[in-house]
């Protein structure tokens, strides 16, 4: 049981109106995280943030910014379970991973452009929005205004999960475990 005393749900165990989105997403990851089982306890988490990630990525960011900026909001929020699930995700997409652990350990990232990136994803996360000069570092870096609104997307997509997370106290799949992070 979890701190909000929800039970984590499979496909058999879940609502109707969600049963077959978790069997989907089992199909999709080769199992069933445990954050997408505490999703399903309200079905419109579930579906928003199935939809939130599949919009955050259709735009304009590359696969690598685009896990720059969950695994940074993941980190300042100091959720365990999805800097774990981030930083795995960048294994496997062969990210360099002195960027992964850069983040990982709140440090600066070399290159300049995903440190920019980086900076923007922290700020916005930290100060709620109010990142001006991060903003004018992330454009002078060489985005577009457009993608600030990008990063708006992946930080309101780790709001949801880290949050939740937080909430009913996700335990780390065993797929995520060798990129375990201490909680914060």
């Amino acid at each position: 049981m979890s701190a909000l005393n929800l039970s984590p749900l499979d496909p058999e165990t879940a609502p109707e109106a969600v049963g077959a989105i978790l069997a989907g997403v089992a199909k999709n990851y080769g199992f069933l995280p445990n954050l997408y089982r505490y999703f399903a306890n309200t079905p419109g988490i579930l579906k928003g943030y199935l939809a939130l990630s599949e919009l955050f990525g259709q735009g304009t960011l590359t696969a690598t910014e685009r896990n720059v900026v969950l695994l940074s909001v993941s980190r300042e929020n100091g959720c365990h379970y999805c800097v774990a699930v981030h930083s795995t995700v960048a294994d496997m997409q062969k990210d360099d991973p002195a960027v992964t652990d850069a983040i990982r350990n709140g440090t600066p990232i070399e290159d300049p452009r995903l440190e920019a990136l980086r900076q923007l994803a922290v700020a916005l996360t930290r100060d709620h929005g109010r990142a001006d000069v991060e903003v004018e570092a992330f454009l002078a870096a060489g985005y577009e205004p457009a993608q600030v609104l990008e990063v708006v997307l992946g930080i309101a997509l780790k709001t949801l999960s880290n949050t939740t997370n937080y909430l009913v106290e996700t335990p780390l799949d065993t797929v995520f475990a060798k990129r375990a992070w201490p909680r914060q």
